[in-house]
């Protein structure tokens, strides 16, 4: 056990991570009830507080992640509590920003090095949830700025339940396109081909670079010389 925390604190990433893929799978029983309202709201400020953990182990600038997590939590207590709609908007465009800023610095952070260690590898998992979370909010903010934005079976009335608009995001981001989420207004389409061109470039910029990494790691432990 005492190692298994050891390990936490090392790899923050991890813990982050951990915690996201956590909550995919808590998120549809706090989706329908008050309290299960209450204790998404509860779980959102744990993952902001992970996520400022994050930024403090990486080589970003920490000032700007508090300057987007304190006006994020309090504007989300206060718009739960007081039944204000327009603060818990303001809340998730705080929150959007602040998981793409963690997003950003976490990139900065494994394009940096040159070696491969686990860390970077957790870092890897963890943007990828990272950037799926923050498309998610921006997707809640914009069916609250424009109603109907998304449908789901043909149907565009109603907004969205966050779970459905997660499983967007993870289906755009991983370019699956297994979601039954549609994007019908100009703005809504717009996020979704941003999250398309997100998801591509980070496979192809991030993770085709670690896989690089590791490969010449092996071979140099193996003695092996590249070809020609």
């Amino acid at each position: 056990m005492l190692l298994d925390l050891h390990l936490l604190r090392r790899h923050p990433s991890a813990m982050l991570l951990v915690v996201q893929l956590a909550g995919v799978l808590a998120y549809p029983a706090m989706n329908d009830t008050r309290t299960g309202q209450a204790l998404l709201g509860a779980f959102g400020i744990l993952v902001l507080a992970l996520a400022l953990w994050v930024v403090n182990r990486s080589p970003a600038v920490n000032w700007i992640a508090w300057l987007l997590a304190l006006p994020s939590v309090a504007c989300s207590l206060l718009g739960v509590t007081r039944q204000l709609p327009g603060l818990v908007t303001f809340a998730q465009a705080m929150e959007c920003l602040l998981y793409f800023y963690t997003a950003a610095s976490l990139i900065g952070y494994m394009l940096d090095d040159h070696r491969v260690t686990s860390d970077e590898l957790f870092a890897a998992g963890a943007t990828f949830t990272l950037l799926a979370w923050a498309f998610a909010f921006a997707f809640s903010v914009c069916q609250q700025w424009y109603p109907g934005s998304f449908s789901a079976n043909g149907v565009t009335s109603g907004a969205r339940s966050w779970m459905e608009l997660l499983y967007l995001s993870f289906s755009v981001l991983s370019a699956v396109g297994l979601s039954d989420i549609v994007p019908v207004l100009p703005q809504a389409r717009a996020l979704v081909m941003l999250e398309q061109f997100a998801g591509v470039m980070y496979i192809a910029l991030v993770v085709s670079r670690l896989i690089a990494l590791t490969t010449l790691r092996v071979r140099a432990q193996r003695g092996d010389r590249p070809e020609g």
